[in-house]
């Protein structure tokens, strides 16, 4: 309670002393589409959406669009909020849009080459300054292979006045192009049609049921908080209300009981467990500190077609990627799953038991660092997450210049930033990179190496043996030696000129341990890495190091 108090003083002083500083900015043209929306003298409440102009300046991908141009890609009226809960207290805001015709009835359009709906978000990334977290958490999901917001970035005016770079995305919604399971009707009340589809997440502020197991080192009786998201808590009737609680409540006890890893009659009859495999994976990799247990969203679709829950879509991931100062959200280092035991009273909710029971099954950990494997030499390698970062840095080059004068925030605090507040956009873009390289290397060197795929590293033949899981790497090399027994060893680092770069010795201890080359300053190319014992055994790696 003190910390979530301690969070709203400083959101206040912030924004208070930001938004005096806040600067006027004359767009006149941008390669992102231009967003201009009037609200005809109206204030933007909170609750509910009033009646505005929205015009949407895009002359297609690779054209410049010009403030002057004509509103060609939308120009009619929508209804507007304003949205999010803490996010609110910021200057910037963010809005829920529906697209509107004259009388206020929804309409369905395709904007920004996205899937036709009504329903979009104008999402602020005020305390965000790479301004590309959820994005990036959003693209990682769909790249494994999920729905997750189709996101784009855009430039808005408001009321006249130039508001910054918003991330124009989908709200999580049922639709065929979104969360793709069936319409309820509220007569769907037995048989096959009241078994979905359903999405329900975990949330600060339920309007559903708590989950009847308390989740791990509680410090009180903090239930996780279930909500009803579709359909609406004013949509659903009580029969809906009663079996997606009654099947949550099977999940939870299958997954609580002693035969949690049956095949059958297990946990596995009521989820899906690769989509939790994945959701695992983005909420770890961005060390996510409201991952699990609040924004955190699942859906069931109709037993004829899949009687099993999925996890997911990803949702909220702006105080992801290092942009917490609380509860150790910023570190590299630790699991975000374990979130509990560093913050057990947290107020605003924990993250249930699932992902510690999950943690106990061999089957779904072996499976996971399977799929991990296949991601890190793909995707998640470190070439993969940086080519990711540096298009969208890119595409921002000139308009996060305009942003960041009209919000000028860069180098200070804004909650919850953790400390050193890079004092420049690059600054930032190279802060989001280190991390997201240390962080990496971090679930390397802890996911559990279980299974059929846990191979990275085998007995050696000797009494020690060399892997590495980047090649090519980037930046410093990093090598994991396994060694049978305590010993001294050597290690030397040669170039394919034959020049020695490096030496050290090295102290191995049984088991396995890694061992950081610094090599920030080797140009691209390929190296040896011999290591060498007083026994004369000798084992060599071969590495490359990409630009």
């Amino acid at each position: 309670m003190m910390r979530s108090l301690l969070c709203l003083f400083l959101t206040l002083v912030t924004v208070f002393s930001v938004a005096q500083a806040q600067q006027s900015v004359n767009l006149t043209s941008s390669n992102l589409p231009i967003i201009v929306i009037n609200t005809n003298d109206q204030p933007i409440p909170d609750d509910p959406k009033i009646m505005a102009d929205m015009g949407i300046i895009y002359n297609g991908e690779g054209n410049r669009n010009q403030i002057t141009d004509a509103f060609n890609h939308y120009n009619g009226k929508i209804g507007i909020e304003i949205r999010g809960q803490s996010s609110q207290m910021f200057p910037m805001k963010s809005y829920s849009i529906e697209l509107w015709d004259e009388s206020g009835e929804g309409v369905d359009r395709s904007l920004l080459g996205l899937p036709k709906e009504s329903d979009w978000v104008l999402y602020a990334p005020y305390t965000d300054k790479t301004l590309m977290r959820n994005f990036i958490a959003y693209t990682l999901s769909r790249n494994l292979g999920h729905w997750a917001a189709n996101c784009r970035f855009v430039e808005v005016v408001l009321n006249g006045k130039y508001v910054g770079v918003y991330v124009f995305m989908e709200r999580i919604k049922r639709n065929k192009g979104r969360v793709n399971v069936p319409k309820m009707e509220k007569t769907d009340e037995t048989g096959d049609a009241v078994t979905g589809g359903y999405i329900f997440s975990l949330d600060k502020e339920p309007n559903g049921w708590f989950s009847q197991y308390l989740p791990p080192h509680a410090a009180a009786n903090q239930r996780p908080q279930f909500s009803y998201v579709y359909p609406k808590p004013g949509d659903i009737n009580n029969a809906q209300k009663t079996y997606i609680r009654s099947f949550v409540d099977s999940f939870e006890n299958a997954l609580h009981g002693n035969n949690f890893q049956d095949p059958v009659n297990g946990v596995r009859k009521f989820a899906e467990l690769n989509s939790f495999i994945d959701y695992f994976i983005v909420n770890e990799v961005s060390r996510n500190v409201d991952g699990y247990r609040l924004s955190s969203y699942f859906y069931k679709n109709r037993n004829s077609t899949d009687r099993r829950i999925y996890a997911g879509p990803v949702w909220d991931y702006d105080l992801a990627f290092r942009n917490a100062d609380y509860c150790n959200g910023s570190l590299t280092s630790g699991w975000a799953y374990e979130f509990n035991k560093i913050c057990p009273g947290d107020g605003a909710g924990l993250i249930p038991f699932w992902w510690n029971r999950l943690m106990e099954d061999t089957a779904w950990v072996g499976n996971l660092r399977c799929r991990w494997t296949e991601l890190r030499s793909g995707m998640l390698s470190d070439a993969g997450i940086n080519h990711m970062i540096d298009s969208v840095t890119q595409l921002l080059g000139e308009a996060q210049q305009r942003h960041f004068t009209a919000w000028p925030v860069l180098g200070q605090y804004v909650w919850p930033n953790p400390q050193p507040i890079p004092s420049s956009y690059a600054g930032e873009i190279t802060a989001l990179k280190d991390w997201l390289k240390l962080r990496l290397l971090w679930i390397d060197k802890n996911l559990p190496d279980k299974g059929r795929c846990g191979d990275n590293t085998p007995d050696p033949v000797g009494s020690f043996g060399l892997w590495t899981l980047a090649n090519p790497f980037i930046g410093n090399a990093d090598i994991r030696i396994k060694s049978k027994i305590e010993q001294a060893a050597h290690m030397q680092v040669i170039d394919m000129t034959g020049r020695k770069l490096s030496a050290k010795k090295l102290q191995l201890n049984p088991g396995s341990q890694w061992v950081s080359l610094d090599a920030q300053s080797w140009p691209a190319g390929i190296y040896l890495i011999h290591v060498f014992n007083d026994m004369g055994e000798k084992q060599t790696l071969k590495m490359m190091k990409s630009y």
